[in-house]
């Protein structure tokens, strides 16, 4: 009898070791996460957010448990457009060359149906969700043309998939979110570089705190019932969007909490 046909070899991954990793939001719940996957995979990392004492002490502790790893902190707002343009030249030579940009900066303020809508809530969320991201792109995406070489890792929202109650101004940026990464991706196609996004759903970080102003009991309402997703999770799936080989191109990643099937679709039946 013939011997039985040997098993495939192991499938490979991609290693972004040595590769500069941007992260806006990174103070933080889902970016915060992110920039410890990176680090564990050995890429130098630019860490964007407001609050420059969280950034540093995120610097010092990452560098504590990856001494190798090369961070470099920004404290500005994603909302200052000229900022975000002036990026490219005032980072350090070691990390001007971006390969993988997460504008993961974002929020959602407030549940007020359209007929009361609070505009300086709703273009706080546009600046933020929408043209911070824009901004971002148009930013590096020249230097990874040039290059032919770099991934955009959009943080998409089940928000851009379903529209809901409570939700106008939100969910009509992550809508926006979406179509500008589909876009980037036909303007792309013939290149090296790949366009991912990453659609969470009930995931409990800060963003519910904001979401309620800093009503904390409001906030954990919304995963009453419910084991929701974590920061760790959406990290997780960056890491495996970034990992795979070049000729691979994870589109869009769409990740609910098990008790999950929908925006609003959430099963609370475990006890507290």
């Amino acid at each position: 009898m013939a011997a039985p046909p040997m098993p495939p070899p192991p499938y490979a991954s991609y290693s972004i070791a040595g590769q500069v990793a941007l992260i806006t939001g990174a103070s933080a719940g889902i970016g915060e996460a992110c920039a410890w996957r990176l680090a564990e995979a050995g890429c130098k990392l630019v860490l964007i957010a407001r609050r420059e004492a969280r950034l540093a002490a995120l610097q010092h502790a990452i560098q504590h448990h990856y001494p190798g790893v090369a961070v470099h902190t920004v404290a500005m707002d994603v909302q200052d457009l000229e900022a975000i343009a002036a990026l490219p030249q005032q980072l350090p030579d070691e990390f001007k060359a971006v390969d993988i940009l997460l504008p993961n900066a974002g929020l959602a303020l407030g549940v007020a149906p359209v007929h009361e809508l609070d505009m300086g809530d709703a273009a706080t969320m546009v600046n933020t969700n929408v043209l911070s991201v824009m901004a971002l792109v148009r930013a590096f995406t020249p230097g990874m043309v040039a290059r032919n070489r770099g991934h955009l890792i959009f943080m998409s929202s089940i928000a851009a998939h379903e529209a809901y109650s409570g939700g106008s101004a939100y969910t009509a940026t992550k809508h926006a979110v979406d179509a500008f990464a589909n876009s980037a991706r036909h303007d792309l196609v013939g290149t090296d570089i790949r366009v991912t996004s990453i659609s969470p759903g009930a995931i409990k970080t800060e963003f519910s705190v904001v979401r309620f102003k800093g009503d904390e009991g409001k906030a954990d309402a919304v995963y009453e019932g419910i084991r929701p997703l974590l920061a760790s999770d959406i990290a997780d799936n960056v890491l495996y969007a970034a990992t795979r080989p070049p000729h691979v191109q994870v589109a869009e990643i769409l990740v609910f909490a098990t008790y999950q099937c929908s925006a609003k679709g959430l099963a609370r039946v475990l006890s507290q």
